[in-house]
C-alpha cells in the first residue's frame, strides 16, 4: 500500500498511539495525552521528526517507568535523546517529570540556543533548588510562569535571557 508523503510542516496533538514513521517536512509538533509519555516515546518522536524545531508537551500524567530505567548501581541505561534543530520547547502544561526529561543531560541533549517555556517551581524541583550539578546545556531563553525570578536561576543558566511572564489563571 502506497501513501502520499506527508507535506505539512506541523503535526498536532500526537498521542501515545502515534504509529511512527519519518516526517522530514515537519518542523512543529505538539504532544497531548492523558496517559504518560515515557522516555521511549520521546526517542520515537526525535527519530520520526529529524528536523524538529518547535515542540510543545501537554501532559500532567507522571511517567510510570522512570525508576525502572535505572540499574542496580544507580546508572541509567537509556539512550540520550537528541533534538539537534530544536529552537523552542514548551513544557508549561506538563508535569515535573517532563521538565526532568528535557533538562537532565542523562536523558536529553538539547542545542544551546533553545527557547524553553517552563514552570519556575518545577525547574526549581528538578534542579534541587538550583544545586544539581549537571543539566542540559544552557537554554538561551527562559520563560517562566512567575513574576519574580530567583537570582539562582540566573546563575544556574548564565547565558539565559529571562522573560518575565504573567501568571496564567
Amino acid at each position: 500500500i502506497y501513501s502520499c508523503p506527508y507535506k505539512l510542516n506541523y503535526y498536532n496533538d500526537i498521542t501515545n498511539s502515534f504509529p511512527g514513521g519519518i516526517f522530514k517536512s515537519v518542523r512543529k509538533v505538539s504532544l497531548f495525552d492523558e496517559r504518560p509519555f515515557e522516555h521511549e516515546f520521546f526517542l520515537q518522536i526525535a527519530q520520526s521528526f529529524p528536523f524538529l524545531e518547535k515542540l510543545c508537551v501537554r501532559n500532567h500524567a507522571r511517567q510510570m517507568y522512570k525508576e525502572c530505567s535505572k540499574s542496580i548501581n544507580g546508572n541509567q541505561h537509556l539512550s540520550i535523546i537528541k533534538y539537534p534543530y530544536l529552537k523552542q520547547l514548551d513544557i508549561i502544561c506538563a508535569c515535573k517529570d517532563y521538565h526532568e526529561q528535557f533538562l537532565l543531560d542523562t536523558k536529553t541533549c538539547l542545542p544551546f540556543d533553545v527557547r524553553v517555556s517552563m514552570h519556575y517551581e518545577r525547574v526549581k524541583q528538578v534542579t534541587c533548588n538550583f544545586t544539581r550539578i549537571k543539566l542540559v546545556g544552557d537554554p538561551e531563553n527562559f520563560c517562566g510562569e512567575t513574576r519574580e525570578i530567583s537570582e539562582h536561576i540566573k546563575s544556574y543558566f548564565p547565558r539565559t535571557q529571562i522573560d518575565y511572564c504573567e501568571f496564567i489563571i
